[in-house]
């Protein structure tokens, strides 16, 4: 009996074209997995290179930026305190300015501006404040992108909106929550100029006041010591007055004519 022959396999039909949505979807996952790598390894340079932290903590419009301790020492608003310490000393080295002799001034404002976000967090009061702004920058962050919504939907459009990418809302969030701290920044400021310029008004009537109180105690003064003179001078003009009038000179009298 002859061995049956092989026959060859069936040939694949030929394939589809690939689906643009399903390729744009791919493509994106594959970019989102790769900007996650990016930001990955930027963080990781960022704590390990000590100019990449000097540049970032003297950066333009760092006054403002380094308000947010949460900012200033990479760490999330709900890390424990343990590992913002440990973040802290880890960074506090890089950016010590006996360590970077080629860029102390710089060095010294970096290394003075995590000293003072640790201060702030260690400080458990100072730690529940920060994150109430936090939460406040979420809650309007979400509120805004509500309205957004809303507007979107009254139009007649698509209400997908570049926030639903969770990267692009935590960066929505952090950009709330430097407005926030910016703006309890500026309030206390201007709270700060209004109480020294009280001060300063109260510190002038004060002197004013005192001054015052000066001239008219020196008026007392004078005026109780001269009373005496006054006194000896006041019956000298009259003990005058009584001697003239005696002494005082009579016209004749008036002899009639005699013819």
């Amino acid at each position: 009996m002859a061995a049956p022959t092989s026959q060859p396999p069936p040939e694949a039909p030929p394939a589809e074209p690939p689906n643009p949505t399903e390729v744009v979807g791919a493509t994106g996952e594959i970019f989102d997995e790769f900007y996650q790598q990016v930001k990955a390894i930027e963080h990781r340079d960022s704590v390990l290179t000590p100019k990449q932290q000097i540049d970032r903590l003297n950066r333009p419009g760092s006054t403002y930026f380094n308000l947010n301790p949460f900012d200033v020492l990479q760490v999330d608003p709900d890390l424990p305190l343990a590992d913002v310490k440990k973040k802290y000393r880890q960074m506090s080295i890089l950016v010590h300015p006996d360590k970077n002799l080629d860029d102390k001034d710089r060095s010294q404002k970096a290394f003075e501006a995590l000293n003072k976000a640790y201060k702030t967090l260690e400080n458990e009061e100072g730690l529940k404040r920060c994150q109430e702004i936090v939460e406040e920058a979420q809650v309007r962050t979400d509120e805004m992108l509500k309205q957004k919504r809303k507007q979107l939907k009254k139009e007649g459009k698509s209400t997908a909106v570049p926030e639903d990418d969770m990267t692009k809302y935590k960066h929505s969030v952090y950009v709330q929550t430097c407005k926030l701290f910016a703006d309890l920044e500026r309030m206390r400021q201007e709270r700060e100029t209004k109480d020294m310029h009280e001060r300063k008004r109260k510190a002038e009537q004060d002197a004013d006041d005192e001054e015052k109180k000066k001239v008219e105690a020196e008026w007392k003064k004078n005026y109780e010591e001269s009373r005496t003179d006054r006194v000896d001078s006041w019956r000298s003009w009259k003990g005058s007055k009584s001697k003239k009038a005696k002494g005082a000179f009579r016209p004749p009298k008036h002899k009639a004519e005699t013819r």
